[in-house]
């Protein structure tokens, strides 16, 4: 079924589309092309959610009430180098695999460490996307965005509070973002970029169906034999597997053995499936070795 806000149209009952492949569907839906839809969609409902990529997201089997919006073509989805100040921009609706091989092929390097981290440019910059090789918050100079309120911001690096998976911009709606990125030949960063991805192949399950990482690895607040010293980062991978919670199933979803901190689901999985599996898996390194686990994917639901 579909409404129409003025010029904003609203679908019900629609799907909300994830990595995952699970889970409830949104009460009302909307593809946002324009600034002036945006705004409208915030009236209707000042507390919309963001739909990117649909990676690092549960939806909850119930769905969501609130209204659900995607940023789409024309208004979220240029790119290119800004002639003025020389700074590569990025709609918040670009996909982040496309914008880095845009740059790639335009030879602008830095941002082909974020190989293989589905994401949209909105959605990764407010969760500081990254791995091994760095952080999109690396290369960010500013960020232009739009509150609950309809107004708009222009936010510059300093201001931003960035930290590991997490830029405090939650509360904003990320509209593009402008980054600082060095100029290099095109094959020196295609390079680079298959050498990223040789290793994401060689480390995670890039083949199954899953949502990359479901916990943000934890810095360790005692020793933990065999794992690392107080005060050191380490993989959520690394503690749920010495738990012995690798090929852990809960109906349809499974921590996959290749990679202890990838949960992948089947065709017949729910999302209540994941939600007890990912308890099971906090409990399981909280009972082992005392370490509370913190989610990094984002669960949807009917409450907030």
């Amino acid at each position: 079924m579909t409404g129409t806000t003025g010029q904003l149209e609203v679908l019900t009952d629609a799907p909300i589309e994830t990595w995952f492949g699970v889970g409830g569907r949104a009460d009302r839906y909307a593809v946002v092309r324009t600034f002036d839809e945006l705004r409208q969609a915030i009236e209707l409902d000042p507390d919309l959610r963001i739909l990117g990529d649909g990676a690092n997201l549960l939806v909850d089997d119930a769905g969501v009430a609130d209204l659900v919006v995607t940023l789409e073509a024309p208004g979220f989805t240029e790119q290119g180098i800004d002639d003025e100040t020389g700074l590569y921009v990025a709609g918040a609706g670009v996909r982040l695999p496309q914008l880095i091989l845009e740059t790639i092929r335009q030879g602008m390097g830095g941002l082909e460490a974020l190989g293989g981290i589905p994401a949209s440019v909105g959605g990764a910059t407010v969760m500081n996307a990254g791995g091994k090789y760095g952080a999109i918050a690396d290369h960010v100079i500013r960020v232009h965005a739009i509150d609950r309120a309809g107004r708009e911001h222009t936010i510059d690096r300093g201001r931003i509070d960035f930290g590991y998976r997490q830029s405090h911009l939650n509360h904003l709606i990320v509209t593009r973002v402008e980054f600082d990125l060095a100029r290099e030949s095109p094959e020196a960063l295609r390079a680079r970029l298959k050498d990223v991805m040789a290793y994401k192949k060689r480390t995670q399950p890039l083949r199954d169906h899953s949502a990359g990482c479901v916990f943000k690895n934890p810095i360790l607040s005692d020793d933990v034999d065999g794992i690392g010293r107080a005060g050191e980062r380490v993989g959520a991978g690394l503690l749920i597997d010495r738990a012995g919670l690798k090929g852990r199933a809960v109906g349809g979803a499974a921590i996959s053995p290749h990679h202890g901190n990838f949960f992948t689901t089947t065709p017949d999985a729910t999302a209540s499936d994941l939600i007890e599996l990912i308890e099971q898996a906090r409990a399981g390194v909280l009972d082992a070795f005392g370490v509370e686990l913190e989610r990094e994917i984002v669960i949807w639901g009917r409450d907030p």
